[in-house]
Order: structure tokens, then C-alpha cells, then sequence
């Protein structure tokens, strides 16, 4: 699968992913349907790193010209500015439902998915600047979830779930993020302790001026 590094995969097994089922009398239909991320459902990144995609992270996502693949690469199979592609979200999580008819390659792709060659969805999007949150727990194991999705690219057929082009992603962001937040805890907490400092300053100062007031010298060495 192709790496771009402004971009995030994720990959998820598809037990939903299925072709529609042929009507009797009809012309055979090359239709496949399923979910390409779930909601709120933890998963593990990699070891220490969980992760998981918020109900509403989708709600301002655009999704104006998303196309299918196969492993994020070559030919486009079908795409929505053709109408050949249809995504749109449920209470599960995204779902795609494409119409695979028009080449070889997407209708070798919905023979290979009943056969359980493909049984996995994956796709690529860019996170909000403010769609990120994490928390470390007690074992040290980081927990993130992504709370804004800022726009989908592409949704995939995939072969190989796990994937190194999905690690590199997510550690890249997830070590960028993390950075980012410790970086600005630790300026916070700089500026407390300075503001503490200062307050601690003032109040000595207006006691010896009250003292000076008094017709009491400050002590000096």
C-alpha cells in the first residue's frame, strides 16, 4: 500500500463487507457494501497504543469526492463524482456501497470478496487540527481518540488489515500529537509557576510598603 505521509490509515476486518445479492430475473449486480471504520470501539495501533474514532468525528468530514481501491492503489474502481460510489454514515460508522461493473478488475475484486480473499476495509483521511485527544492510563499505556475527521480521501478493499504503511501513520501522528500536548502542558505549567512567583513578589512588596507606611524601615543586612 502506498504511504502519504499527510495522510492517516486505518484498517478495519469487515465482517459486513458483502456483495448485494443477485435478484432473480435481474441482471447480475456487481455491488459491494460495507463499513470502512467503526465508532467508539477501541482498538490497539500497536503495542501501548489504543485508539479509537469518536460517534461524531465524521459529522463535519468532507466527503465530496471520495474514490474506491484496492490497497489504496491503482485503478480507481468506482468514485462518487460518477455515482458509481455512495458513502454516508450509520450509528455503526462509515459505510461505502459501491458499484464495481465498470472493469475487470472490479469484477475479479467481487468475485474474490464471498470467497474470503478480501474480507477487510480500510481508508485514508486527514485528522482536524482539534481532532485529536489522548490520555496516558496508570500502566502507561496511551489512549486516543480521534474526535474530528477532516476529510476522506479514499475507502479500500483490503487484503492485509495490518498493514506497515498504517503503523507509520499512526505513530507519526500519535507521536506528533503527544509532543505537541506535553510541549504545551509543560509552557502551562511555566506560566503558573511564573504567575506564583509574581503573586508571591507583590504580596512581599505590599507588605513592606505597608510597613514603610507604618513608619517601619525594611531590615536590612
Amino acid at each position: 500500500m502506498p504511504y502519504k505521509p499527510e495522510r492517516q490509515y486505518r484498517s478495519f476486518a469487515a465482517s459486513n463487507f458483502q456483495p448485494e445479492e443477485p435478484v432473480e430475473g435481474e441482471e447480475k449486480s456487481y455491488r459491494v457494501r460495507g463499513h470502512f471504520t467503526t465508532f467508539s470501539t477501541e482498538y490497539e495501533l500497536f503495542p501501548g497504543f489504543y485508539e479509537s474514532i469518536d460517534e461524531h468525528a465524521l459529522d463535519e468530514a468532507d466527503m465530496s469526492d471520495v474514490i474506491f481501491q484496492l490497497n489504496h492503489e491503482g485503478l480507481t474502481l468506482a468514485r462518487q463524482r460518477n455515482n458509481t460510489l455512495r458513502v454516508g454514515i450509520d450509528p455503526d460508522g462509515g459505510w461505502c456501497e459501491a458499484d464495481l461493473s465498470g472493469s475487470q478488475q472490479g469484477r475479479d475484486l467481487h468475485e474474490a470478496i464471498p470467497n474470503g480473499h478480501i474480507d477487510a476495509m480500510s481508508f485514508g483521511f486527514t485528522i482536524a487540527d482539534d481532532g485529536f485527544e489522548w490520555e496516558e492510563d496508570e500502566e502507561g499505556a496511551i489512549h486516543s481518540r480521534i474526535t474530528r475527521i477532516s476529510k476522506i480521501f479514499d475507502v479500500s478493499a483490503v487484503s492485509c488489515p495490518a498493514n506497515p504503511s498504517t503503523d507509520i501513520s499512526a505513530r507519526s501522528y500519535l507521536d506528533a500529537a503527544i509532543e505537541a500536548k506535553r510541549k504545551q502542558e509543560e509552557a502551562a505549567e511555566q506560566k503558573r509557576t511564573a504567575a506564583a512567583v509574581a503573586l508571591r513578589r507583590r504580596k512581599a512588596m505590599a507588605l513592606v510598603m505597608e510597613g514603610i507606611q507604618l513608619g517601619y524601615a525594611p531590615a536590612r543586612a
